[in-house]
């Protein structure tokens, strides 16, 4: 004991770790592990050796460091964070690091140049709770701080933390840096923030995982009214949980507090689901139930989950009043169903597939709204494959029929503005996209749709601020949205930029190649020019400059021009 004693002593100890690390990882493994050790020379040994600090290990994707001061400590965290915010100006979005950094004062033990003890691990639990480029402190910390240096400080008041016996009261220390990427961080303690992870199939069965992706996406939407609710992106919360990532992580990934994973077992006509909140800073249940109930149910059920979710966080009369407002989208399981296996596909790029399964959803019940509305986005795909003015028609009239069942939702009016784009009604088709963005402030897939409006419409750097903004809505966003940047950027005649946007993409489907191959054609790099444009045709070998124009509805002719010149110096045919 007496040797114990001697190895106890006071420290501040800070821990940083990587946001996303997983994903950086995945995409990127070389070159992440190349910028985390420049930035690591360059930018954290300098400063902790100028505070008078140590490293004492590095953990994969984080480091812990120790302070001899608390003021030292939280000095050399806020400068770290406007270090790697200056150096993350120069890289793409994709390739920026951020990190949250946690601080506690109190005991440690050393073992060689290892540390331990709580004064650690409530440190590591701080580190969890900080926004992407933020920096969150103990109270032992902020009252060492009292009347010491420059830094202000927020109140977020006691939290459990995981494996900790006593509540501690915790601060996020105000920097210009609390950023995601550059940009104002979406999660405040305030303001609740949710990530819907993909319900697990228990079916035995993978064709039905349709629908446990289906149920999972109908209640990321329902969740997405509740203006008091910040929801994670559909597809970035699929993207992680697809990774094999952990709830956990997944959360803090996303920048969201609470999770709610499930799942969903299909018997026959019965239908089992069974759902949980979760507290991602403590990892604690707040809330879990289990429902058995016939198949016709199921929108009886999403309504109990989302209603007892946000009652949860919200309060019981707003989840109430707005659950009264909710439209029951159909009354046959069947429709639902067939819709539910239409939109996996459209969800997929295979529209032309998914068309018939919406169309035997409306044969059953002529009233749904959604499949009608996802009829007119499926048809739309493939008339982008077969420009034939009669599926275009086929569009309207589905995207129609939506509106006059439901005018009051975001799918809806996200359909029929992109069906008045193709029409070339503009005027028409902002009117339908500013509805849809105020139904559903938090889907970027539609204000990344929005912005391809703007495009078309003659209205470029509009069109460039829109899409930069559904990019930074989310932290995983589809591919095509840089497709749409990438776009945005060549009729701007940024040729440079257009190849950077399009570095985004691992994998890039035929209008990616055509329009790097137009952009390397005006930059004079005339092989690569060739060499985008192969690929391009190996995919759609029919390409021609006749197709381009019809499935490109520009209001003025001229916006083609930059990809039209450099696909026809590439060797495009007509």
């Amino acid at each position: 004991m007496a040797d114990e004693r001697v190895r106890r002593r006071l420290a501040a100890i800070a821990v940083a770790d990587v946001v996303g690390y997983s994903r950086m990882m995945e995409a990127d493994e070389a070159g992440t592990l190349a910028a985390l050790k420049e930035r690591r020379k360059a930018i954290l040994e300098p400063i902790v050796r100028d505070r008078g600090g140590r490293i004492v290990k590095l953990m994969g994707d984080g480091v812990l460091m120790e302070f001899t001061s608390a003021v030292n400590a939280v000095e050399a965290a806020v400068e770290l964070q406007a270090k790697m915010a200056e150096a993350n100006q120069s890289v793409t979005e994709h390739r920026r690091i951020l990190l949250r950094i946690g601080i506690n004062l109190g005991d440690v033990i050393g073992e060689g140049s290892d540390i331990y003890g709580d004064g650690v691990n409530v440190a590591a639990r701080l580190e969890a709770l900080a926004e992407p480029g933020g920096v969150c402190v103990s109270a032992k910390v902020h009252e060492e701080l009292r009347g010491k240096g420059n830094a202000a400080f927020e109140d977020m008041g006691e939290v459990a933390l995981k494996n900790i016996v006593r509540p501690v009261r915790v601060y996020r220390v105000e920097t210009s840096t609390g950023q995601v990427g550059g940009r104002a961080a979406t999660t405040s303690a305030a303001r609740p923030s949710i990530a819907v992870l993909p319900f697990d199939n228990l079916s035995g069965d993978p064709s039905q995982q349709y629908l446990s992706d289906g149920i999972t996406e109908d209640i990321t939407t329902e969740l997405s009214r509740f203006r008091n609710l910040t929801v994670a992106a559909r597809h970035a919360s699929f993207h992680l949980a697809r990774m094999g990532i952990n709830p956990m992580q997944a959360a803090r990934d996303l920048g969201a507090n609470y999770v709610i994973e499930g799942s969903v077992r299909k018997a026959g006509e019965r239908i089992r689901i069974t759902a949980q909140l979760i507290d991602a800073r403590t990892g604690n249940h707040v809330w879990a139930e289990r429902y058995d109930r016939e198949c016709h149910d199921i929108f009886a059920v999403q309504d109990e989950v989302v209603a007892a979710i946000v009652t949860t966080l919200e309060g019981r009369m707003v989840a109430a009043a707005a659950l009264q407002v909710r439209k029951r989208p159909t009354s046959s399981w069947t429709a639902y169903d067939f819709f539910l296996q239409g939109r996996e596909l459209a969800d997929a790029n295979m529209e032309k597939e998914a068309v018939p399964l919406f169309s035997r959803a409306t044969a059953i019940d002529p009233d749904f709204a959604h499949a009608h509305a996802w009829m007119a986005i499926a048809l739309l795909g493939r008339y982008w494959f077969d420009t034939d003015p009669r599926t275009l028609h086929e569009a309207s009239l589905a995207a129609q029929r939506a509106m006059e069942l439901d005018s009051n939702d975001p799918t809806v009016h996200h359909a029929n503005g992109m069906v008045m784009v193709w029409l070339r009604e503009y005027k028409r088709a902002g009117v339908h996209f500013d509805r849809a963005v105020a139904l559903n402030p938090a889907d970027a897939q539609i204000r990344a749709d929005r912005a391809n409006w703007l495009r078309y419409a003659g209205r470029p750097e509009e069109a460039l601020a829109s899409i930069d903004d559904a990019l930074k809505r989310t932290p995983f966003p589809p591919h095509w949205f840089w497709v749409i940047r990438a776009k945005i950027l060549l009729e701007l005649r940024r040729y440079g930029e257009v190849v950077a946007a399009l570095d985004n993409m691992p994998k890039k489907d035929h209008p990616a190649w055509l329009t790097l191959a137009a952009a390397h054609d005006h930059l004079g790099h005339a092989a690569l020019a060739a060499h985008a444009l192969a690929k391009a045709r190996e995919l759609r070998p029919s390409i021609s400059s006749r197709e381009l124009i019809a499935v490109n509805p520009y209001a003025h002719r001229d916006a083609l021009k930059p990809l039209l010149d450099g696909l026809r110096n590439a060797g495009l045919p007509e």
